[in-house]
């Protein structure tokens, strides 16, 4: 995607809110933008998205985090894998690589900030990747478009993957959240071979729907691919008039990957993953693989390569009796949920 290509989001006479920079959350350092209709705050120990409210309705999805110490990065909200999707192999597990890469296990700096918009950077030690990260917000809109750009570090090239890890958890999660999505073909990770079509997906050749979750969480991550040029996933909760939103482009995420867990008997983490793989294993499988459903596994980046990926995130109120979204589409100064 282009990172200057503004993005289309909805209009409004509201006033621009001053941007701010605040130690919250625990005095974690963060970073918060505010159009007016909305606002949406960036943890910098980690770089996660961890706050997307509405003004007039103070309901955030993004409050699941891996546990830890207050001032350590970490997972948190929507979070970004790279260089990779899951777990590494075993050497590279000894050496010190960490389970989705090391994006969410660092500190993100500020470069540039305005009301609407804000520049920062991480860059990944081991990985050997440098992120520059653009976010900018509608005026007026409860619309951020997000465009992300990757720089290999390394004298070689290098196979990678990056993934979009949106996760959403109560209060705004319960039995009654409901995932749609324009996804077509995909398959549980527990059983690759078994392909089902959005939203359901098979355990123990029963068929499960995948856009509710109870209190059993299995198949705990089903992978699917989108037919296409561009890809869409909403989350809603018609009992508290809110759905969120993504929509992106699937030349640069072919893939939407659905994480399901449940505690206790009770929804307690979806993720909304859009990215450049759907197998959740290490790159020796990924490499062996090589593709599926006639997606590549994971992509290729050269010696001083960078490349740019982007995505759109977007809130909206819905009404109680909503049954789910039937298509997200993108025009002219607006973005459309049907």
């Amino acid at each position: 995607m282009n990172p200057n290509k503004k993005p289309n989001g909805y209009h409004s006479t509201a006033l621009i809110a001053v941007f701010l920079t605040l130690p919250l959350l625990a005095e974690r350092p963060s970073v918060v933008l505010d159009s007016g209709a909305a606002h949406l705050t960036i943890d910098l120990l980690g770089g996660g998205i961890v706050g997307f409210e509405l003004t007039d309705l103070p309901l955030n999805p993004f409050t699941w985090e891996q546990k830890g110490g207050e001032q350590e990065a970490r997972p948190r909200g929507h979070f970004l894998c790279l260089d990779r999707w899951g777990a590494p192999s075993d050497a590279e597990k000894a050496n010190g690589m960490p389970f989705h890469g090391e994006a969410s296990k660092v500190v993100w700096k500020v470069a540039k900030q305005s009301a609407l918009e804000v520049e920062m950077s991480a860059e990944l030690p081991m990985a050997k990747l440098r992120i520059v990260r653009r976010v900018r917000m509608e005026p007026g809109a409860a619309v951020a478009e997000v465009s992300e750009t990757v720089t290999n570090l390394n004298p070689l090239g290098r196979i990678y993957n990056w993934v979009q890890h949106p996760s959403i958890a109560p209060p705004f999660l319960d039995e009654s959240t409901i995932l749609s999505s324009n996804a077509g073909v995909g398959f549980p990770q527990s059983d690759p071979g078994s392909e089902m079509r959005w939203p359901w997906a098979s355990k123990n050749d029963m068929r499960v729907d995948v856009s509710r979750l109870g209190g059993d969480p299995d198949p705990n991550v089903v992978s699917f691919v989108v037919d296409s040029d561009e890809g869409w996933v909403t989350a809603a909760n018609p009992a508290k008039k809110l759905l969120v939103g993504y929509l992106w482009r699937t030349e640069d995420y072919p893939w939407l990957n659905i994480w399901r867990h449940s505690e206790n008997g009770k929804p307690a983490a979806r993720g909304l993953e859009f990215g450049t793989t759907g197998l959740h294993q290490p790159f020796p499988v990924l490499v062996k693989k090589g593709t599926m459903l006639g997606r590549p596994l994971y992509a290729f980046l050269d010696a001083g390569e960078s490349q740019t990926r982007g995505y759109w995130m977007f809130l909206t109120r819905v009404p109680q009796g909503f049954a789910g979204a039937s298509s997200v589409t993108r025009g002219r100064n607006k973005i459309s949920v049907q």
